[in-house]
């Protein structure tokens, strides 16, 4: 018999890879989320490529153009020793983007670390771990922060260190309660059930299923790192002089001179606000975006 249908076409409409799904999503749900991913991409790629940048050197001294107001030989206008602002906020981000991305990722490991641990094995193991942390986050941030930098000293690689250990203790609670919600699935027990190891319930299944809440985390924290940094700089505790933190830069001639130039004091000023603001809203867009039980995810 012969049959005159035509015959059906099998092929299927390819699926848009997840990272082309995600943005699409942040730009169709979520626009200023999307606008402070792009200031936030800028940030970055400023800090990156900030000798490249760089008009002038951040220590570059010219005492015929102090204190010039922003032209468009100089952007941000200069200082009272003549240096380029816009040149010495360029290598601010790069110390920025070094020091807030180290100190984020090291910290989003030891909350991973201590949630992970004490969230899953619970117990006796988990109420001595968790009152640890209670009585570490009853005394302020700052106060510790300064102790501690005054005891190791200011430096790139001290604040590093300092700032991943103190977030990272304190960002173990959010880490730990998205174990606790998901060990309880029925794919966890089924490990269990088969006699997998503890790592492997951890590495394989917990791991990949609490990715959300760690994303935004780090998102968070990059912007909590910077804005630690710089108010440590502005103490003195920071990054020590001659490097350009903002922080440094709002302290000491944007402070001195502030009357005479006042964009001394908000060249650095508004760039600590756009980045930090930015980084915030972003993590904000993250959290909707990936988080199946908030109102924005789909």
């Amino acid at each position: 018999m012969s049959s005159n249908a035509e015959p059906v076409s099998t092929d299927l409409p390819k699926a848009s890879g997840p990272v082309r799904v995600f943005f699409s999503r942040l730009l169709r749900e979520k626009p200023v989320g999307a606008a402070a991913a792009l200031v936030f991409l800028l940030f970055v790629f400023c800090g990156v490529f900030a000798d490249l940048l760089a008009p002038y050197g951040f220590n570059e001294i010219s005492m015929l153009e102090r204190l010039k107001a922003p032209t468009f030989k100089h952007l941000f206008g200069t200082d009272n020793l003549g240096r380029d602002m816009f040149s010495r906020c360029l290598y601010g981000a790069q110390l920025s983007v070094i020091i807030g991305l180290s100190a984020a990722a090291l910290a989003t490991i030891i909350s991973v670390v201590i949630g992970t641990l004490t969230g899953y094995l619970g117990g006796r193991f988990d109420m001595v771990v968790q009152r640890i942390v209670d009585a570490y986050m009853s005394f302020p941030e700052l106060v510790i922060l300064i102790a501690v930098v005054s005891v190791v000293g200011p430096g790139m690689l001290q604040i590093i260190g300092v700032l991943s250990l103190v977030l990272g203790i304190g960002g173990s609670r959010i880490i730990r309660s998205a174990v606790i919600s998901a060990r309880e699935n029925m794919y966890v027990h089924a490990a269990q059930s088969i006699g997998s190891s503890t790592s492997r319930v951890l590495w394989r299944h917990l791991l990949p299923n609490i990715m959300p809440p760690i994303i935004v985390l780090f998102t968070t924290r990059v912007g909590a790192v910077i804005l630690i940094e710089s108010g440590l700089s502005f103490l003195g505790l920071g990054v020590p002089p001659p490097a350009p933190t903002w922080g440094g830069l709002l302290s000491g001639s944007g402070r001195t001179y502030m009357f005479q130039g006042p964009w001394l004091a908000l060249a650095p000023g508004l760039c600590l606000t756009a980045v930090v603001y930015a980084t915030n809203v972003f993590g904000d867009a993250l959290r909707d975006l990936l988080d199946p039980r908030m109102r924005g995810s789909k």
